[in-house]
C-alpha cells in the first residue's frame, strides 16, 4: 500500500500540483518549499526533479523511512507540526508550505497554524487541501471491506448504530473507531476560515469540489467545482483547496 501511495503522489504532483503552482505561483521552482505530512515523499521527489529546494515533515517514522528508501536524497524530519519546538528544529523560513490532506487529522489545529505561520517567510504561501468534516466521505469509510465503503455520511451516525451496522457486514473491530477518530479531528470550512483570520493570513484562492482532482487520477472522474455556498461547501463538497498568504492588513 505504501508503494501505491508513493507512485500516486508522484502522478498527482506531476499532473495537478505542478500545473496549479505554475498558474498561481509563477517561478515556484525558485522557492524554498516545505511539505507538512510528506508521507512516502512522492511530491518531494518530483519537486527535486524540478530543482526546487525542498524539505518534508512526517509524523510517521515508517512512512518517512519509506520515503528515504525510495529517494535517499530527500531531506525529511520525523516530527509533529503541532510541536512548539518545531520551528527551532527546522531553523528556517519557507516561501511555500504544502499541507495536503493533513489538517483534518490534527486535533490541535491552532498549534499547527501557529507553527505554519512561524515557518512562513514574509509574503510566503501556504497550499492547504482537505475534505470538510461534514462532507460525504470525511470519515474515510472507504477503508471498509464491504459495500459500506460506498456509503456517504457514515461518520455522522451515532457510534452505537454504526457499530451495529459494522457487525452486520463483518467489518474489522477497529473500523468504527477509525471512522469516529477521523470525524472527531475533522476540519470544517468555517474552522479553516477562523484559523486563517486568527493567524493573520488571507485567501488568495479558495475552491470547492464535488469531484476532487485526485478522483480524476484514481477513478477517471471529471473535476467538478462547486460554488461557495454555505451548505454546499460544508456538506456536499468532497474537498476544499486554498492558497493562503500573510494578510496585507497586518
Amino acid at each position: 500500500m505504501a508503494e501505491k501511495h508513493y507512485y500516486e503522489q508522484i502522478d498527482y504532483t506531476r499532473k495537478y500540483i505542478i500545473p496549479y503552482l505554475r498558474r498561481y505561483v509563477p517561478g515556484f521552482e525558485k522557492l524554498n518549499l516545505l511539505e507538512v505530512g510528506c508521507a512516502e515523499g512522492g511530491l518531494l521527489t518530483v519537486m527535486k526533479q524540478y530543482g526546487v529546494r525542498c524539505r518534508g515533515i512526517e509524523i510517521d517514522a515508517k512512512r518517512a523511512a519509506m520515503a528515504l528508501n525510495k529517494n535517499p536524497e530527500l531531506d525529511i524530519l520525523v516530527g509533529d507540526i503541532t510541536d512548539p519546538e518545531l520551528p527551532a528544529k527546522l531553523n528556517e523560513k519557507y516561501d511555500l508550505i504544502i499541507i495536503r490532506e493533513v489538517i483534518e487529522h490534527i486535533r490541535d489545529k491552532e498549534a499547527a497554524f501557529r507553527n505554519l505561520k512561524n515557518l512562513l517567510s514574509e509574503n510566503g504561501l501556504i497550499f492547504i487541501s482537505f475534505p470538510p468534516k461534514y462532507s460525504p466521505f470525511a470519515g474515510h469509510q472507504q477503508i471498509a471491506k464491504s459495500f459500506l465503503k460506498f456509503i456517504p455520511y457514515l461518520h455522522l451516525l451515532p457510534k452505537n448504530l454504526l457499530s451495529f451496522i459494522s457487525r452486520i457486514f463483518k467489518e474489522s473491530p477497529g473500523y468504527v473507531d477509525e471512522i469516529k477518530l477521523h470525524y472527531s479531528t475533522g476540519c470544517t470550512v468555517k474552522k479553516l476560515e477562523k484559523l486563517v483570520s486568527e493567524f493573520g493570513l488571507e485567501f488568495i484562492v479558495k475552491e470547492f469540489f464535488l469531484f476532487r482532482p485526485i478522483y480524476n487520477l484514481r477513478f477517471g472522474l471529471p473535476v467538478i467545482k462547486l460554488p461557495e455556498i454555505p451548505f454546499l461547501k460544508e456538506f456536499i463538497s468532497f474537498g476544499c483547496e486554498s492558497l493562503l498568504t500573510t494578510s496585507r492588513e497586518k
